[in-house]
């Protein structure tokens, strides 16, 4: 016995050129090490493990056999690219995942060759891949696109548009269908349970039947690599209908963590002269670290934790989370209401719904991650009389922009919008970020658009959301806690478009949307240290916007800012709008509008990302001191 310790395959591997040198019974080891190396890098780190880990021997795979990036490989959303990156040249850096300044914890095209196209929302990549595969055969360049697209992502209809156009491609696009029975929840819907549904139909276990006898007759070794009939027989059922109707040849369903069967596999498909390939792997999420695969959500997304115990960091105690009061909130006006429901795509624990679906699990619907569908599913529920609450994350409510426009605002029905992580969402980055909802929601007709300024003023707005039955209504909060201010006993449904005055001075005004209100009143203390006093206003409404009251403030102060965390054409463009048809720019009005930045703003704490966007205190404070300023330079000039 051999008892020497292994030479660490991994510390061979920069980049996908060097996986392939070695041979093939050498990379059941390199793929254990890349798992130890993802539990690793992701303990400290913290971020998506169990995706990655469900795909490690398929990313191995992958990269052995096709000549990647040349051959461009799209991974559908991202959260499972972690061993890709490692394999990648990006090993050494792996521990700033989801850092100021370090890597992404999804593809970024910016970020390497290896990562052909970026993503972070689901359900993109066969488009994609349809995209590349099409413009190499117009080029005539040899290259293939690979999409990686889980089974969860397949309830989306944006796959199945992709997929009934793929004939285009010819052999040039192969889609892997990544079978892990889990997505972030489990998958929900009746394409979801597609799979399922079928290897119980009563043709899937007629299929079955046959191929046990045909098995029966065949020669001793075939009979023996066709022992597991139920894959053969699903394989039967699966490529004779759906994907192959779809212009596929179906290959699977093949084990994905077996690498004697996915290397051949996948050499045949790279080789093959037919058309598209769909294969179907399967796969275990977590697979290969035992506290993921015990866990529920297999640690889709995790804390920095412990690698040897599976122990995540907590948080100190705290103020609630504003997605915990959102949840609380709508289980009490749904026990007072028995109109109330709730509708989310794909995301129950994400947006508190989970919470909500232990009280009334009638009473919501996990339509998947269709948002499209959810918001004229909600539509129609308000049509019909009963109040929907759909609750999305900003950042994937714009998949369903039409939807609102169209089948919401026009038709004015009171379908009640729950925008989860508004504002900027730190190691996240971009693609999660909250950034435009006020801009695409305000500047249409009928809505109604909040934004609580603090975990209190979240149940007033959801109580407000309840009661509002004239039109569409929004309320926008942020990822993370709350202030720690006292809740209220009964919920209060406020005024539309009516403001609060938090603090009252002479010299400054600063108009204030959502949780930036805490900054402005510490900007407000540092102003009234350098004489100038003060006032403080939280808005509450983006639309519609308390009038009276921001005439008073700009007329009345020497000048005036508004905040928000939002892009450009929000509450800032809208006041100045405002101001215009007042017809106060033409008296001189001092007016800045403080917003976030015209860019896509990398992953980092939020605090800092605020700060870099000078939404914090000082940024308030410098844009207040820097237009005085101005406005006294110009005042000399002009006299």
């Amino acid at each position: 016995m051999n008892d020497r310790p292994q030479t660490a395959l991994l510390d061979q591997i920069v980049w996908p050129s060097d996986l392939r040198t070695l041979k093939p019974e050498q990379l059941r080891q390199l793929a254990d090490e890349l798992r130890a190396e993802t539990i690793a890098a992701v303990g400290v780190t913290g971020g998506h493990l169990g995706s990655g880990l469900g795909v490690v021997e398929l990313t191995t795979a992958i990269h052995y056999v096709f000549n990647t990036p040349d051959d461009k490989l799209i991974w559908d959303v991202g959260h499972q690219c972690y061993p890709h990156k490692i394999l990648t040249g990006r090993r050494d850096r792996i521990r700033t995942l989801r850092q100021g300044g370090g890597l992404s914890g999804f593809t970024k095209r910016a970020e390497s060759d290896y990562d052909p196209f970026g993503a972070a929302h689901s359900s993109t990549s066969i488009s994609a891949a349809l995209g590349f595969a099409v413009a190499n055969k117009m080029q005539d360049k040899p290259g293939k696109a690979i999409a990686v697209i889980g089974d969860g992502a397949m309830s989306a209809g944006m796959a199945y548009e992709a997929m009934n156009n793929a004939r285009e491609a010819g052999n040039r696009l192969v889609v892997i269908l990544n079978d892990n029975d889990m997505s972030i929840a489990p998958p929900v819907g009746g394409l979801s349970a597609y799979l399922a549904r079928l290897v119980s139909s009563r043709e899937f276990l007629g299929l079955r039947d046959l191929a046990r006898k045909l098995a029966r007759k065949l020669p001793r070794p075939l009979h023996n690599a066709a022992r597991k009939t139920d894959e053969f027989a699903r394989g039967m059922a699966m490529g004779g209908t759906l994907f192959e109707e779809l212009g596929f040849y179906y290959v699977g369903p093949i084990d994905g963590h077996n690498l004697d069967q996915l290397l051949p596999v996948l050499e045949n498909v790279r080789d093959a002269a037919q058309g598209p390939c769909l294969v179907h792997v399967v796969t275990q999420k977590g697979k290969g670290y035992a506290p993921a695969e015990a866990a529920a959500d297999k640690y889709h997304g995790v804390q920095k934790f412990d690698v040897v115990t599976g122990a995540q960091a907590k948080a100190p105690p705290g103020p609630p989370s504003y997605t915990n009061v959102f949840a609380q909130a709508l289980i009490a006006e749904a026990t007072r209401d028995p109109a109330v429901c709730a509708i989310t795509a794909a995301m129950p624990s994400g947006t508190g719904l989970d919470k909500f679906q232990q009280a009334f699990p009638d009473r919501i619907f996990d339509v998947g991650i269709a948002e499209q569908h959810a918001v004229t599913f909600a539509a129609g529920l308000a049509a019909q009389g009963m109040r929907p609450f759909c609750a999305i994350y900003s950042t994937f409510l714009q998949r369903a922009y039409d939807q609102v426009v169209h089948d919401v605002a026009i038709q004015n029905l009171p379908v009640r919008f729950a925008i989860d992580r508004a504002g900027l969402v730190g190691a996240d980055g971009s693609t999660h970020a909250g950034s435009f909802d006020v801009t695409y929601l305000a500047t249409l007709p009928n809505m109604v658009v909040m934004a609580a300024a603090d975990e209190a003023e979240l149940v007033h707005m959801v109580h407000t959301c309840a009661v509002h039955d004239s039109g569409p209504i929004a309320v926008r909060y942020p990822r993370g806690n709350g202030t720690g201010i006292a809740m209220p006993e009964v919920p209060e449904a406020l005024e539309i478009g009516k403001g609060r005055i938090m603090r009252e001075g002479r010299h400054v005004a600063i108009l204030s949307l959502g949780t930036r209100l805490e900054e402005a009143l510490k900007a407000a203390e540092i102003l009234e240290a350098k004489g100038l006093s003060t006032s403080v206003a939280d808005l509450r409404f983006a639309k519609p916007l308390d009038e009276a009251m921001i005439r008073k403030l700009l007329t009345t102060h020497d000048v005036a800012v508004t905040i928000e965390e939002g892009s450009i054409g929000g509450l800032g463009a809208h006041v100045l709008t405002l101001a215009s048809d007042l017809g106060l720019i033409d008296n001189g009005l001092k007016l800045r509008t403080l917003r976030l930045p015209d860019l896509f703003q990398d992953q980092d704490k939020p605090e800092k990302q605020y700060a870099e966007a000078k939404l914090d205190a000082d940024g308030i404070v410098t844009t207040v001191l820097t237009a005085l300023r101005h406005n006294s330079v110009g005042a000399e000039a002009r006299a």
